[in-house]
């Protein structure tokens, strides 16, 4: 099982998989949802949302997905990122991206007291090495150039632009190839710490 502890500005913050526990889910949506509210300015919209809402089936139940969460030494959520079978039905990426070979990235969110100190990088990491041992061959993600430093973040993780769509979000569509992988054992040890 994934269980991360790691020091951030001299906290102990504790990653780990969401665990189907309603009570738990519905924390990890109250966090996602006031961070989309506090990026985007909207709440919910059930065409975007369904991953939130419905994070047993999306997350939780399939095998080669996972949602990791992040936890400050109060026990706080602090951090959140997915990672799933690209299930997107983009019709430039049909014959792209398959189900079997591609893992996508949702819902990075980084509370702003956290932020610049390593953890999105962490966060990064650990779905990265995921995607790696569930056998994926890359991941895709997409992110939106309105949001203050998300495409520089991707870029600094190794992800390349596949397609700038010029809409009204700024949708910048992004993957990775992770095939062959080597993966530091260390970070596969699930109980180290690090100093960010």
């Amino acid at each position: 099982m994934y269980y991360f502890l790691l020091m951030v500005l001299s906290m102990n913050v504790t990653i780990k998989p969401l665990s189907n526990n309603s009570k738990e889910i519905r924390r990890v949506q109250e966090f996602l949802f006031a961070m989309i509210k506090m990026e985007f300015g909207y709440g919910y919209i059930p065409k975007w949302h369904q991953d939130i809402i419905k994070m047993d089936e999306y997350y939780i139940e399939p095998k080669r997905n996972n949602f990791f969460v992040a936890y400050s030494q109060a026990g706080e959520i602090i951090a959140t990122i997915g990672i799933r079978s690209y299930d997107k039905d983009f019709p430039m990426f049909r014959g792209i991206y398959s189900k079997a070979d591609t893992s996508s990235i949702w819902r990075l969110f980084v509370d702003k007291r956290y932020r610049r100190c390593g953890l999105a990088s962490k966060m990064f990491s650990i779905a990265e090495n995921f995607a790696n041992e569930s056998e994926y061959g890359e991941i895709y993600l997409h992110t939106h150039k309105t949001l203050d430093g998300a495409l520089e973040f991707w870029t600094k993780m190794g992800f390349v632009v596949v397609l700038d769509s010029n809409d009204e979000l700024e949708t910048v569509h992004m993957d990775k190839k992770i095939r062959g992988l080597k993966i530091d054992h260390q970070v596969n040890d699930f109980g180290y710490a690090v100093n960010l």
